[in-house]
């Protein structure tokens, strides 16, 4: 019995990068893939022209099948990055092995992506959002928690409470999000249904990531409760670090609650890349999830695999050579069906 993330996305272990706009750079997919999960390059907050840039370092560092982040937005336009995505394919068959879909409604291009031959990841944060991801041909839904870094659901649920109820309602494989960093807490996923993980801010915190030193330094530093959400007076939940400057942005909330006028700059895609690649992190706000608490120094991405994966075997008792071949059984419970992995 195989594990469905590694048969569907070729690695050796169901680890994936997130997205990571701004800072998900190529050279950091390619060290992720190379460790032996899988890594992805993402295209939030770069032009066309750096996406198809950071799609070749990756090429160029790995042989190993990676993935593209799309983020979809009402925004902008994203069909210049499909069309990146969609030359690439042509250009390196078999290298590029699938496209996640975040921060959007997927349905209109999931049969477009299915077309050139890769799988199709989607993000959820609710039951009822993944089920309408499998009906649309998703081949695997990322469940995150709203302990997660960056654009959280509004139902703001736990990845505790979400992915056995996500896990009972689809059956696509699930992959768990928010909150997770370590082997302990890729091993709680599992116990929970999930059948593999992704981690973002984790992999921030890496060499390999173009994220500026300042702000690496500042995940290394920080505890689990220094971040805080902005944007609930939009309708959005947006985890980030602890800072002045997003301390200034909720003040400026509760004084001008939903006000695009004096709100929205500040919320501004420049004012994250200010802090995270220019290493302003007074002057600008960063992407963070509850599990910073648990980053605590700056390695190798596929280190940070390597370490994962074996604290994870060691936690649920298997081998780290097997580790990655499981699958979870079925069994009945009260409410139908559930997926839990082996015991000891």
């Amino acid at each position: 019995m195989s594990n469905r993330i590694c048969a569907i996305l070729g690695c050796r272990y169901p680890i994936l990068e997130g997205g990571l706009a701004y800072v998900g750079n190529g050279l950091l997919a390619a060290a992720v893939s190379e460790g032996g999960g899988f890594g992805q390059v993402g295209s939030g907050g770069r032009s066309p022209e750096d996406l198809a840039r950071q799609i070749e370092v990756a090429l160029e560092h790995t042989g190993a099948p990676f993935g593209v982040n799309v983020p979809l937005s009402e925004h902008r336009d994203v069909s210049p990055y499909f069309a990146v995505i969609e030359e690439m394919v042509r250009r390196h068959p078999g290298r590029i092995r699938a496209v996640s879909l975040s921060a959007g409604n997927p349905r209109p291009w999931i049969p477009r992506v299915k077309e050139w031959g890769l799988a199709v990841i989607t993000l959820a944060s609710t039951p009822e959002q993944a089920q309408k991801a499998e009906a649309a041909g998703a081949d695997l839904v990322v469940c995150e928690g709203t302990e997660a870094g960056g654009h959280n659901g509004p139902a703001e649920l736990t990845t505790f409470a979400l992915i056995p109820n996500v896990v009972d309602a689809v059956r696509i494989p699930v992959v768990a999000a928010g909150g997770i960093a370590d082997g302990r807490t890729v091993a709680a996923a599992l116990c929970l249904g999930a059948e593999g993980v992704q981690m973002g801010t984790r992999f921030v915190a890496t060499v390999e990531c173009q994220a500026h030193e300042n702000y690496k330094a500042l995940l290394v530093k920080s505890r689990a409760q220094d971040t805080v959400v902005m944007e609930r007076s939009f309708g959005r939940v947006t985890r980030v670090l602890r800072s002045p400057y997003a301390e200034a942005i909720l003040q400026q909330e509760a004084r001008t609650p939903g006000s695009e006028t004096d709100l929205l700059p500040m919320v501004s895609g420049r004012m994250n890349a200010r802090a995270a690649l220019e290493g302003d992190v007074e002057g600008g706000w960063m992407n963070a999830g509850q599990s910073v608490g648990l980053v605590h120094e700056v390695l190798p991405a596929a280190e940070v695999v390597r370490r994962v994966v074996a604290q994870a075997a060691a936690v649920l008792g298997r081998s780290q050579s097997d580790w990655a071949s499981w699958t979870a059984p079925e069994v009945t419970s009260e409410g139908g069906t559930t997926h839990i992995p082996p015991s000891r």
